[in-house]
């Protein structure tokens, strides 16, 4: 391990972000705006204390941080992007029973210097710009679902009725153009492409599920297993045991993109419509007595390891081929 990199702890707000660090066995604190001088004095800051490398850690929590963690890449920093669950466990650990920014930022310091997390890459300019078109054609449609629903509801005006069917027609076209300009967008890029009709070959995975898995997972290549890939959904089973005397019922753990793993519902139940393979997996969990809620729980993690499977493996997913080797 190379000491000569001094851990720093980081907790993201929107507006601001705190920092802790240690200088020869003294804590060091400062709050900064999330803004690009705040990014840049933060550096001055270490500088000043004569510190010229740095280790940051921070939590992935949405997009607040994604700035601020490519600038001390490409400043030439170490960085780490942790799930929240570690550093919450970490606190646990340390018998942390506060929650505030200071302190959030010194369990991350502290978890960053005795736990030494994985580097932080910053995703590829192409897999930005597909999350950023997937995530604002996800919130036009939610929007008109809100709209579709109010003018359903028939408690209105003539003249605000007007005014809902005018939105909803904007909104079609906005999302008629989203779309088309995701479809460019993999055609630009032949890998994304390629990536997309792979994961489209397994039954009940449409194209938006495609787009979305790709554009939210950035790079499946690089998770070391279907597992790992899975459990950043969170739909990985949690256990609860303790001894022979305590034996919780087993859960998902909920820990990881839970849009993602709301965006694989309904792909999950048309996959026990028409995909073989969940078809024989879903009769083994019935015999089992498994409850629906459980059972498409079930199939969403069974279909993010069929996603690995075929962007791994580089090759179209083959019913007759899954079931022989099931």
């Amino acid at each position: 391990m190379n000491t000569d990199w001094i851990a720093v702890g980081i907790d993201i707000a929107k507006e601001t972000f705190e920092v802790r660090l240690e200088v020869k066995g003294k804590a060091k604190k400062k709050q900064f705006a999330n803004t690009p001088t705040g990014h840049t004095q933060l550096l001055n800051w270490v500088k000043h204390l004569g510190l010229p490398q740095i280790h940051a850690c921070m939590e992935a929590t949405g997009t607040y941080g994604e700035a601020l963690a490519e600038y001390l890449h490409q400043s030439g920093q170490r960085v780490s992007v942790v799930n929240p669950a570690r550093i919450k466990g970490h606190a646990k650990s340390q018998l942390k029973r506060h929650k505030t920014d200071e302190v959030d930022a010194e369990v991350i310091r502290h978890f960053c210097a005795t736990q030494q997390p994985e580097i932080w890459q910053p995703p590829k300019p192409e897999l930005k710009a597909l999350r950023s078109l997937v995530r604002r054609l996800d919130d036009l449609i939610a929007m008109h679902t809100q709209e579709t629903n109010r003018l359903q509801s028939g408690a209105m005006t003539g003249a605000v009725r007007t005014s809902v069917e005018q939105l909803l027609a904007h909104l079609d076209q906005q999302i008629a153009d989203l779309q088309r300009q995701i479809d460019e967008h993999l055609n630009q890029y032949p890998d994304l492409r390629h990536q997309h009709d792979l994961i489209v070959s397994i039954p009940g995975l449409g194209s938006r599920t495609a787009t979305k898995s790709l554009a939210e997972f950035m790079d499946i290549r690089g998770y070391a297993d279907a597992r790992s890939l899975a459990a950043s959904v969170g739909v990985t089973p949690a256990h609860y045991k303790s001894g022979t005397s305590v034996q919780g019922a087993t859960h998902i753990s909920k820990v990881g993109n839970a849009d993602l793993r709301g965006a694989l519902w309904w792909p999950a139940i048309s996959a026990m419509r028409y995909n073989p393979i969940i078809q024989a997996f879903v009769k083994t969990l019935r015999r089992a007595k498994k409850h629906n809620f459980a059972i498409i729980l079930a199939v969403i993690r069974k279909l993010l390891h069929l996603v690995y499977g075929v962007i791994k493996n580089d090759t179209p997913f083959d019913a007759e081929w899954a079931l022989k080797k099931a």
